[in-house]
């Protein structure tokens, strides 16, 4: 019997392979996936207690995403009507490329990129235009310039991940003034960096800026990403691309209790960024490693074809990092998450003992 349509279709997609999530490990340390552990558990108790007291998940969540866009627009001083939610900010980015890009669409980006990016515009046959990192993961913006012309989407996550390189408020502005196709800069760790450029929506008709509760709220497991752009973009991705209901009941009610504790967040992000600086002051001092700098909640670091030897060794002594291999000319990457202060030097601990 000859393959159906189908079958061919199924095959086709399993080349592809998907993005690939960290190896799952038990009872072991989790510094692997750029989670938010210094946020306190307390935090957390509280928006999910209040996400509980204030839902009924017997209906449906009508008139929910408003009330957490409200809230959103007062916490970024922008207009609701330039706010945009999801499940997640990976759905955001899905539902943009699925709908405003095709196979005749050339997407400029970095290399690397946010790998779920790169794999959803495999998906779809979207060719890219990426510009590489230097050897200390640095970007030029004048080759993101060069290659303006040619393309019809600029997609960035600023800061980047993997690399933690941010370009500053004024190069994405220069770039966002020569380009008259869409812009996406993506802030996930935009809390963790010198800056954000949300403010540039007002001020540019092709930018949609994206976000996330994941990192800086510490609410990965509840899935809630945001945009923010213009009215025109934000009104036709609320009323024709987005589901009905993109986000669940419990996860809306613990987002508005989330915008309640702001300070908290910042706080928590603060200890991330001096945690930070202490790692890669730390892993500086070891001949072993290239360190790069980095504006995120975590650190890459080039073992220099050690990488599989380190990641294992880590494993063995309870810890788990994220094993990225070649990236550039670093033939050896691994990026650790900045968490607690006490994960933290469990882990230069262990890097300590691994190197003597």
């Amino acid at each position: 019997m000859k393959n159906s349509w189908y079958e061919k279709k199924l095959e086709d997609f399993a080349k592809l392979g998907g993005y690939k999530k960290p190896e799952k490990f038990d009872d072991v340390l989790k510094l692997d996936s750029n989670e938010n552990f210094v946020i306190s558990k307390k935090f957390q108790q509280d928006v999910i207690a209040y996400a509980k007291s204030n839902s009924d998940v017997r209906e449906y969540p009508l008139g929910g995403v408003e009330k957490l866009v409200s809230k959103l627009a007062k916490y970024l001083k922008v207009s609701e009507n330039m706010i945009g939610v999801g499940n997640g900010s990976d759905q955001i980015l899905d539902l943009f490329l699925a709908n405003m890009a095709s196979k005749k669409t050339r997407i400029l980006t970095s290399d690397p990129t946010f790998g779920f990016f790169e794999e959803r515009c495999k998906l779809y046959a979207i060719p890219c235009t990426k510009i590489p990192f230097s050897s200390d993961m640095k970007l030029d913006i004048e080759k993101f310039n060069s290659n303006l012309k040619k393309c019809h989407i600029l997609y960035l996550d600023s800061p980047n991940n993997p690399t933690g390189f941010q370009f500053s408020k004024a190069q994405l502005e220069s770039l966002i003034k020569k380009f008259d196709g869409l812009v996406i800069i993506d802030e996930a760790y935009g809390e963790f960096g010198d800056s954000s450029i949300v403010s540039l929506t007002k001020k540019y008709d092709n930018l949609i800026v994206v976000k996330t509760f994941s990192k800086a709220f510490g609410l990965a497991g509840l899935r809630i990403g945001y945009f923010v752009a213009n009215k025109k973009i934000v009104e036709v991705f609320n009323q024709v691309l987005q589901y009905p209901y993109p986000l669940n009941t419990l996860a809306i009610e613990a987002g508005i209790a989330s915008l309640d504790k702001v300070d908290q967040m910042k706080e928590a992000s603060e200890i991330i960024k001096s945690e930070r600086k202490k790692i890669i002051e730390n892993l500086r001092k070891y001949d072993a490693f290239t360190v790069f700098d980095s504006n995120a909640n975590f650190v890459l670091f080039d073992a220099k074809g050690a990488d599989k030897r380190v990641f294992s060794a880590l494993v063995e002594q309870g810890i788990s990092i994220r094993k990225l291999g070649k990236i550039g000319s670093h033939s050896g990457c691994l990026r650790v998450t900045v968490g607690t202060k006490e994960m933290n030097s469990k882990f230069l601990l262990a890097i300590r003992d691994l190197l003597g």
